[in-house]
């Protein structure tokens, strides 16, 4: 083997054991940033070594061995070492001296609750939601600092900055290394769910960019979703989540053209849509309604996708029953976001002038002045009413709102779509 296959191998096995490693490594030592610079200790030697020796047969299993004589060698020298070998023989009922097959045996316990508790703890609400985002990233998803820089267009001393201030602030925060109970809980879910999916709408629809989609994003968030969705089976919000990423997943292949350009859904051609993906989407819809409940946000919206994914033409969508869920999903969770989703599925069930009403009740909206979707939908009912030189001013207005390059350019298509503008009459003089 050479330098350059094992160095290929050491990152592609640590991209995906990196996650276990910090989470048994953290229980120990009770610190995500000691943890993870542990992991990565364990890695610099794997980099030094497999060249020479070659990959093991379990590569894990090496890191985690190598990981863990490093964070019983840190406990011992540290100034930590008593109260951290008093809380890990608190853990696992130990009363004498703690010696390293106990170590070694603490770390080997409960992986599946590792993660989970690693999970909370990156996603904790004390983190602002940028800093949940970039710490999920590196420590669960095992990106470096650079691969998430690159993938939010942001600079790379910023995301490291983020990364840093995230660890120190749990570790000053004393957050505990632990999943929440009783009402803490649900709030603490509510702050995990919402930064996995935040991940996958990067991906789905990149914010800005030369990209219509960053299919690299969606993979991780998938991957994070089925993870927690078997960490916390009981939990109907978890599965509606993994729901809507699988069937919206299902259609990346159809929403970009030869060139990249954006395919918008109802121009989908549904044949190129991942039947696999589906079946996982509604499976996991179905373990979701399953649990029983009111269903929550993550459900409704998976219904919603649900509709799609089950029409085999875009003339066959349920959209009355769409625009019910949208409906639902804003008593729930009121968002003039839903709501505009809401007036989408009305035009669709009963005509653009239905939705240009609900449209034009949002236009006052504060929290939508900027957001470039408003006037594209905006334009896209006053074109199909015929009203088309305010459609071209919607158009336009939302080509100059997005901050990405391939859907700016769709837009300014759809605006030069109708037509030139009409000459303005100048007032004619009245002859004396």
């Amino acid at each position: 083997m050479t330098d350059s296959d094992a160095q290929r191998a050491v990152h592609a096995v640590f991209r995906l054991e990196s996650a276990r490693l910090i989470a048994g490594l953290a229980r120990l030592v009770r610190d995500v940033g000691l943890a993870e610079e542990l992991a990565q200790d364990a890695l610099v030697v794997a980099l030094e070594r497999w060249p020479e020796t070659g990959v093991p047969d379990n590569p894990g299993a090496w890191l985690m061995a190598t990981a863990k004589r490093r964070a019983i060698d840190e406990l011992r020298r540290g100034k930590r070492w008593q109260s951290k070998q008093d809380a890990v023989s608190r853990e696992i009922e130990a009363r004498a001296e703690f010696s390293a097959p106990d170590l070694d045996a603490a770390l080997d316990d409960d992986v599946g609750d590792d993660l989970l508790r690693l999970v909370f703890t990156s996603c904790h609400p004390i983190l602002s939601t940028e800093a949940r985002v970039a710490l999920t990233l590196r420590l669960l998803g095992g990106l470096t600092t650079e691969e998430i820089a690159r993938a939010f267009l942001v600079p790379e001393p910023t995301i490291a900055q983020r990364i840093v201030r995230a660890k120190r602030q749990l570790a000053e925060s004393r957050v505990p290394f632990e999943v929440p109970r009783g009402p803490e809980l649900a709030a603490r879910l509510s702050s995990v769910l919402e930064v996995v999916y935040l991940i996958f709408n990067e991906g789905y629809s990149a914010t800005a960019g030369a990209d219509w989609m960053r299919p690299a994003l969606c993979d991780d968030a998938l991957r994070l979703g089925r993870i927690l969705a078997e960490l916390a089976p009981t939990e109907p919000e978890v599965h509606g989540l993994v729901a809507i990423m699988e069937i919206q997943a299902s259609r990346s292949k159809a929403r970009t053209g030869p060139n990249g350009e954006p395919v918008l859904l109802l121009e989908q051609n549904r044949g190129r849509w991942d039947q696999l993906l589906i079946r996982r989407g509604l499976s996991a819809l179905a373990r979701a309604q399953a649990l029983g409940g009111a269903w929550g946000p993550y459900a409704l919206q998976a219904a919603i996708a649900a509709c799609h994914a089950r029409a085999s033409t875009a003339d066959a969508t349920d959209w009355a029953r769409i625009a019910t869920l949208y409906g639902l999903l804003v008593e729930r969770t009121p968002s003039p976001i839903v709501e505009l989703n809401r007036a989408v599925a009305v035009s669709m069930a009963d005509g653009p002038a239905a939705g240009l009403a609900i449209i034009d009740q949002l236009c006052a909206e504060p929290a939508l002045r900027t957001y470039h979707l408003l006037p594209s939908v905006r334009g896209d009912l006053l074109r199909k009413l015929g009203r088309l030189d305010e459609a071209r001013s919607e158009f336009e207005r939302a080509s100059s709102l997005t901050r990405n390059v391939r859907e700016r350019a769709l837009l300014l298509e759809r605006a030069a779509s109708c037509g030139p503008p009409k000459p303005t009459r100048s007032p004619t003089k009245k002859s004396r």
